[in-house]
């Protein structure tokens, strides 16, 4: 009798499994969801995964979390992710700012296009302004540059390699100035910096920066995009003074471990995609500077690795070593 139970035994043992995993993806989510984000609270990707872990708690009857692991360019927070089990329930929450990685991080424990999996494109952005403080003594970005022929100017980041250090330094090369790099923690900490004029100058991505430079303790002087951003439309565009000026966009996108069920993803995927159709989700998304996406996991995967190689691109023309 033992080896017929041994038998019976392995049988369940390969069929059972899959049928529970077929029941727990088909109960998803049955518990609430963690989503890391590799920045500090306050800023954009923090303040645009928060308004989609709402709309996705209203929509799904479980709670989506939002949980800040800053630092290392957001390296530690995806090195979370990719070690998680791949169930759905740790998800990962950053902007563009990740495309870079691979091409700055030569010893990075992970890959990111072989261990994350592209849920959906959040948003696409449209540009990033550049700011100053406003006691600094210029309007425009010709002035800007006038002003660093002039003096040491310092440019603060969310850290070595992200895409906004990219972006910066792109803009220091073409505009033919020096310009010394402050890395911190994520781009909350920067605007604190520029507020308190410890750095001179930074890029951004809108979202965080609004009510700031609405209330004049930031002065924005230019924008990457190719048209003038809604709602600061007399901010000039960069490619005016600079002609031929260009840096790689600004999106913003969510991650699952790979390995987790195409059933979870599909599943997360038409989540969000509802979640960005909602009226009050969409006017965040619009006055952060970005427009709703609705790309199928597979086309959000394809757009994920065309988005990295150019980073790869820009980080090389940037001259940006790996370290």
């Amino acid at each position: 009798m033992r080896p017929q139970l041994t038998a019976i035994a392995i049988i369940f043992a390969l069929v059972g499994s899959p049928m529970a995993s077929f029941a727990q993806t088909e109960q998803y989510p049955s518990r609430p969801v963690r989503i890391l984000v590799g920045f500090a609270a306050g800023g954009g990707p923090d303040v645009l995964a928060r308004t989609v872990a709402t709309q996705l708690s209203n929509d799904l009857g479980q709670n989506f979390y939002i949980e800040n692991r800053p630092g290392a360019n957001g390296t530690i927070a995806i090195a979370v992710v990719v070690q998680s089990e791949p169930d759905g329930y740790t998800l990962l929450f950053s902007s563009s700012s990740i495309a870079p990685t691979p091409y700055v991080n030569k010893n990075s424990a992970f890959d990111i296009l072989r261990d994350l999996l592209p849920i959906a494109t959040a948003g696409i952005g449209e540009g990033y302004l550049l700011l100053v403080n406003p006691s600094t003594p210029v309007h425009t970005v010709s002035e800007f540059i006038a002003y660093a022929k002039s003096k040491r100017v310092l440019y603060g980041t969310p850290g070595v390699g992200n895409i906004l250090h990219v972006v910066t330094e792109l803009f220091r090369r073409q505009a033919g100035i020096a310009m010394d790099h402050i890395p911190y923690k994520g781009a909350s900490e920067v605007q604190t910096a520029l507020l308190g004029k410890t750095i001179d100058v930074m890029f951004v991505t809108p979202a965080s920066v609004i009510a700031s430079v609405q209330a004049g303790q930031l002065r924005a002087i230019g924008y990457t995009g190719v048209k003038p951003l809604a709602e600061f439309p007399d901010v000039p565009l960069i490619r005016d003074s600079l002609p031929g000026f260009s840096v790689p966009g600004s999106w913003a996108m969510v991650y699952a471990p790979s390995k987790t069920p195409s059933a979870i993803i599909e599943r997360l995927n038409a989540a969000i995609r509802h979640a960005l159709s909602v009226p009050t989700v969409a006017s965040v998304l619009s006055r952060a500077g970005y427009v709703p996406d609705s790309r199928s996991p597979a086309e959000t995967a394809d757009f994920f690795r065309r988005e990295v190689e150019l980073a790869g691109e820009a980080v090389r023309a940037a001259g940006i070593a790996p370290n």
